[in-house]
């Protein structure tokens, strides 16, 4: 007798079948994500839309008084005014201004805690190992509100009258005489090691606690020279009690004419220069972002945002946060090369 098979196996099922059961399980699930996204995306439009409601905080990484503080209480002021909204500026300082970037790097991103911050951001990650943040990662640029000129400046007691009789000065004494700078691993002090590298001179640094400790120094002729913001040098350059043998930057500067650049005088690599800005956390909507960017930049364009930051030898910028990331990024490179050749590093 022939044995019989059975078999209780079903025929396969067809792939587009298969297709449909898998669609259809998974249609919930599919809406509820388009649902979610959807939602996500009204969400960001109304907020930008009704952007601002509420107060806007000004992080401000520094002591109260100094330029950063005094520039963005400025813009606070006009920008309160505009939007019929309240703008306060809070100081965080410590860390050489990585306590108040890191702040705002992980504060909620609805455009309500706004960062100034300085060239210190963009230094930072070829000075710093560890560093709590990534400024191109977690931080989103909004607006470059302006140049912070760095003049090299000496006593008006000193005997120099050009920049070539400081680098012989120096040449004749290795180690003899000191400049100064606002502080270790500050754009003064990177511009300074890098002098005496590219120089090939021997001066001893002596960092202060701010450039207005530097500057009372510079006045009692207790240092022979000094890197210092112009904001703050200004009113004694312009009283004679001290005086600027060069600056830094790509061109001269409207305030000191006749005093050349670094490059002029045969020292290339000193054209990345201080700057003020504007940041948000990064996931910020790109809406509020714009709205942002462009009425600080209307702000900074405007009379008296020009004589405002003006009256502190800032020289005003502006502009949409595209050209800021564009600066951030050629700044990040510039600056990496100055540490590289001063070699420096923060403490």
């Amino acid at each position: 007798m022939k044995s019989i098979h059975t078999t209780n196996r079903k025929k396969p099922m067809k792939l587009c079948s298969l297709n449909k059961v898998v669609r259809a399980a998974n249609a919930p699930v599919l809406l509820a994500i388009v649902a979610m996204i959807s939602s996500s995306a009204f969400m960001q439009q109304a907020a930008a839309q009704s952007y601002p409601d509420r107060r806007i905080t000004f992080v401000v990484p520094y002591p109260a008084g100094g330029a950063t503080d005094v520039s963005a209480r400025l813009l606070a002021s006009k920008l309160s005014d505009a939007w019929k909204q309240p703008v306060v500026v809070e100081n965080k300082s410590g860390g050489g201004g990585v306590i108040g970037n890191d702040f705002v790097a992980k504060a909620p991103p609805d455009g309500y805690t706004v960062l100034i911050g300085i060239t210190q951001i963009i230094q930072a990650p070829s000075l710093i190992s560890k560093l709590p943040f990534d400024v191109f990662k977690d931080l989103a640029p909004v607006t470059q509100v302006a140049l912070s000129p760095i003049v090299l400046t000496i006593p008006d007691a000193q005997p120099m009258k050009s920049f070539k009789d400081l680098i012989d000065l120096a040449k004749a004494g290795p180690g003899k005489y000191p400049y100064g700078s606002f502080g270790n691993a500050t754009t003064s002090h990177l511009y300074g090691e890098l002098l005496k590298k590219t120089a090939n001179i021997d001066m001893t640094h002596v960092p202060y606690r701010g450039s207005a400790p530097l500057l009372n120094d510079l006045l009692g002729n207790q240092i022979t020279a000094a890197f210092v913001d112009l904001t703050t040098a200004g009113p004694q350059l312009k009283a004679g009690k001290v005086r600027a043998l060069a600056v830094g930057g790509e061109k001269r500067k409207p305030q000191l004419p006749d005093v050349p650049t670094l490059a002029e005088l045969g020292y290339p690599g000193f054209e990345a220069e201080g700057w003020v800005g504007v940041f948000v956390p990064a996931a910020t909507p790109k809406d509020i972002v714009a709205k942002l960017s462009a009425e600080l930049a209307r702000i900074i364009a405007s009379p008296e945002g020009v004589a405002g930051l003006q009256a502190l030898n800032l020289l005003p910028v502006g502009g949409p946060a595209e050209a800021f990331e564009a600066v951030l990024r050629r700044d990040h490179e510039r600056w990496a090369n100055v540490v590289k050749a001063a070699g420096v590093k923060s403490e």
